[in-house]
């Protein structure tokens, strides 16, 4: 198919001039990178198409958040050359502590000794500088940014890019990588299913005087869910976390109107007090919540990955993990096409793909989309089933683990990236 014009059967001048790469990837941002890290590390090439401007992305102020790594995305990193410069920078995750409204039967996932950590909480502003500079060093990756595509055609022999600089760029496969709002996924005729939660998420960054020990916490409320988020200590010893606090979209405005002590006052309510005394020391910044799922992952020559295919309520942290996921399988059906002599968009390729990931995605993001209408059924008896429930999981091993392999990432048909292998 062609998205806007067909190209000709022959091969033209100027596409006889044209940039070759093995995968075009539309969309710079974390996981539209951490996909071209992964494919040159198994010696494929990509050029990666970022409307952004590294000088605006890549500023301190851009991203106040922080994003949980799962353990099993944290291997993947690893695998690829990564961690070296997010290590210093990460703060492991060795136990959940899970409460319904800090009311008594609150779950606790402790690490067994030996185990590993159960992920890695770092900023996300770390985590750009850490794949800008591998991928803007790395000689199979190149970045155009800040660039437009002006246009975008496929067919049965190719992808072709051209952007607005006039250089166009061919290759076997075209990955989409742009985020909750593609518009490449929506004028290739994708309908993703998606709805708004009417919750609004509030951010920031404090300081508090009891040490974190490595521990997330995660206090769920009928208005939504408050998350307090390890981070690694101040040069001057104060001890820092991240929140991640949800309301609902009309409570939103007013509480971010409160000062820093008034908000801060709020913040400790919801918090029970549990690390004592705390200072707001990074502007608060919100988001609108909502979730978009599509079953149909690719077409002609075109796949999604992360965000533009999926987007769900961060009730789990799972959200950029389920990218990273999407990235491992690519890579392997890839990878393992490429050795067999296959065209890398050959379309048995990315069927297989999208049978891999559709499913794993939708089993996800429908438990995290039950959780949170589970946990915002307001009343004194809808609060005891659930803390029966969360009592109920801290009696039975066998599903603790697996509730424990679930926020590592290890469960279900991992590709060999998540077990730490390159393909």
């Amino acid at each position: 198919m062609t998205d806007q014009a067909a190209l000709p059967a022959a091969t033209s001048p100027a596409q006889s001039a044209a940039m070759q790469t093995d995968a075009i990837i539309s969309g710079g941002g974390l996981v539209g990178q951490s996909l071209a890290l992964a494919l040159a590390a198994h010696g494929l090439s990509s050029h990666v198409i970022d409307p952004a401007d590294p000088a605006t992305t890549l500023a301190d102020d851009f991203d106040g958040r922080a994003s949980a790594i799962a353990s099993a995305s944290w291997a993947m990193f690893e695998a690829v050359g990564l961690t070296p410069r997010l290590r210093p920078h990460a703060t492991p995750i060795e136990r959940i502590w899970v409460s319904d409204g800090l009311k008594p039967g609150e779950l606790d996932f402790v690490v067994p000794d030996g185990e590993g950590a159960l992920g890695y909480m770092i900023e996300n502003r770390i985590l750009r500088h850490a794949l800008h500079d591998a991928c803007a060093t790395h000689p199979l990756v190149t970045l155009h940014a800040p660039a437009r595509a002006v246009s975008t055609a496929r067919d049965a022999l190719r992808a072709t890019v051209t952007l607005g600089s006039g250089m166009t760029i061919n290759a076997p496969l075209l990955v989409v990588a742009e985020g909750r709002k593609s518009t490449t996924r929506e004028a290739a005729g994708f309908n993703p299913a998606h709805w708004a939660y009417k919750h609004t998420a509030m951010i920031g960054v404090m300081t508090h005087a009891t040490p974190h020990d490595n521990c997330a916490y995660e206090i769920f409320y009928p208005a939504g869910p408050f998350a307090v988020l390890p981070l690694p200590d101040l040069a001057d010893g104060r001890h820092r976390s991240a929140f991640v606090w949800t309301v609902h979209e009309n409570d939103a405005p007013g509480f971010l109107k409160l000062g820093d002590r008034g908000f801060a006052h709020e913040v400790t309510k919801r918090m029970g007090g549990i690390l004592g005394d705390i200072t707001l020391i990074a502007p608060r910044s919100s988001w609108a919540l909502s979730f978009h799922h599509s079953a149909r992952m690719v077409d002609e020559r075109l796949v999604l990955v992360g965000d533009a295919a999926h987007g769900m309520h961060p009730i789990a942290g799972q959200g950029f993990n389920l990218g990273l996921r999407d990235v491992a399988a690519l890579v392997e059906v890839l990878v393992e096409g490429s050795r067999l002599g296959l065209d890398l968009g050959d379309a048995q390729g990315l069927a297989r793909y999208e049978q891999w990931r559709s499913l794993d995605a939708l089993l996800v993001m429908g438990a995290t989309d039950s959780l949170t209408r589970l946990f915002g059924v307001p009343g004194p008896a809808a609060s005891a089933i659930r803390r029966a429930g969360l009592a109920a999981v801290k009696r039975i091993p066998p599903l603790k683990r697996w509730f424990m392999d679930e926020a590592r990432g290890a469960s279900g048909d991992l590709p060999r990236l998540l077990a730490g292998q390159l393909v």
